[in-house]
């Protein structure tokens, strides 16, 4: 039973998220309230503010709590551009890793086992090019963030794939929603109102795409160099 620890901690954090109106805190509404408070806070405990933000972030990813591109606008926000990436950069990718470790430790095993000719189809063929499409995956949105943390625990890969995929292909779009946040300090001085849809501009997401198909390059050239074998 001690294989189900991590996945108990993590719907306890599930359940005090949801009992506590978690999602009543990750508006802009509650910010443009509190925002003053906020920032006098940040501005007298700088480290111990940034600390408090890489924990709660970490947890309400590893527990799968709606809200981080809020979470990563606030973080620009507060910290500005590099310090809030960074942090943000850190706090996801440890979340993502910690729901990951705690999937292949609960049920993956029992789920590859249950379902072994589906998920040994699969798993070939994702372990050959798992860091280039985990890549992908983080680049561009395509499934929900908390899919793309539990899929790989159940496809055996590696935990270093697996973090280094993480850390390197949450970066772009983590920068772009924080350095949105460094101007939203002017909106809520203006009262005025402020949409994530503002952020992701076309081209913006055409970027992103454009960075998704660097990254299956050499997926692409491994698959033309064993046919020319």
């Amino acid at each position: 039973m001690k294989r189900f620890l991590p996945i108990v901690a993590i719907v306890v954090v599930v359940v005090l998220a949801y009992a506590t109106d978690l999602g009543y805190y990750l508006t802009f509404d509650h910010l443009r309230a509190h925002h003053r408070i906020i920032v006098g806070f940040v501005e007298q405990n700088s480290v111990g503010a940034a600390a408090i933000y890489l924990m709660l972030y970490a947890l309400a990813v590893a527990a799968s709590v709606p809200g981080a591109v809020f979470m990563t606008i606030i973080g620009g926000f507060l910290f500005g551009a590099w310090l809030g990436t960074t942090l943000t950069v850190i706090a996801a990718t440890l979340g993502a890793t910690l729901l990951f470790l705690a999937a292949r430790t609960a049920i993956g095993g029992l789920l590859r086992t249950r379902a072994e000719s589906f998920f040994g189809r699969m798993e070939a063929g994702f372990r050959r090019n798992a860091f280039s499409y985990l890549l992908v995956l983080r680049l561009v949105p395509l499934f929900p963030f908390f899919i793309v943390n539990l899929v790989p625990a159940f496809l055996g890969v590696g935990l270093g794939t697996y973090v280094g995929a993480t850390l390197l292909g949450i970066i772009p779009g983590t920068l772009v929603f924080t350095l949105a946040g460094c101007g939203l300090g002017r909106i809520l001085e203006a009262g005025g109102e402020f949409s994530v849809k503002s952020v992701l501009t076309p081209e913006m997401i055409a970027a992103f795409c454009g960075l998704a198909l660097l990254a299956l390059v050499p997926v692409v050239y491994k698959r033309f160099a064993q046919r020319a074998s």
